[in-house]
């Protein structure tokens, strides 16, 4: 093979692979619709972007929201879920594991948040991946007194190769603000002050309240 045809050969091969990137992280969503429904979102993430300081400077706004994935995970009774089965609601999808001190460091700072602001228009949706020993989670959320976060897991840890394979998982912790209608508003690498008054701002601005 010509050395000029193996160039040609790699860039579209390239393409291909970005091509199927990028519809990976707008798969979760349908068409036009999806696309209609993040352009509608512009509105609160203009509103954000100017929040995003103090205990959240790290969180990156998204200028162009879009479709975030159909991520699956269990929920606290094992069912099986994507976050599909959240639209309607604001959420906060954050990935944590009990090996991860950053995570552990953060957790009842996502508790209180959920308490303060958790309803039917928004819900802290804490994912832990875990691949060892599966009741660790709940065993350690109960003894340091987290109580208004339900306890979510993938003990597969599927969903952070996913995330990273996404170019949002970088490390842990990583949180993702998913709107009602499945479009991610932004996302931070690391651990933030959640309970702060900083990401409060932050989040209400997201719900328009």
């Amino acid at each position: 093979m010509s050395r000029s045809r193996a160039i040609v050969l790699a860039a579209g091969l390239a393409g291909v692979l970005g091509g199927v990137a990028a519809f990976y992280w707008t798969s979760g969503g349908a068409g036009n619709a999806g696309i209609a429904a993040c352009t509608a979102a512009r509105p609160s993430t203009a509103a954000m972007a100017p929040l995003a300081r103090g205990e959240v400077a790290a969180f990156k706004v998204n200028q162009t929201p879009a479709l975030a994935a159909n991520l699956a995970f269990k929920g606290p009774d094992g069912r099986d879920l994507t976050l599909a089965d959240f639209r309607g609601k604001t959420v906060l999808l954050n990935l944590w594991a009990t090996w991860c001190a950053p995570c552990r460091h953060e957790m009842p700072a996502l508790d209180r948040l959920q308490e303060q602001l958790g309803g039917p228009k928004f819900e802290v949706v804490a994912v832990n991946i875990d691949t060892r020993n599966p009741e660790r989670a709940g065993n350690w959320l109960r003894e340091t007194g987290i109580r208004h976060m339900a306890n979510y897991s993938d003990h597969s840890a599927r969903i952070f190769q996913d995330l990273k394979a996404a170019g949002r998982a970088f490390g842990m912790p990583t949180t993702l603000l998913i709107d009602a209608n499945g479009c991610e508003l932004g996302f931070i690498a690391g651990p933030a002050e959640w309970a702060s008054d900083d990401a409060v701002k932050l989040i209400r601005a997201a719900l328009g309240t």
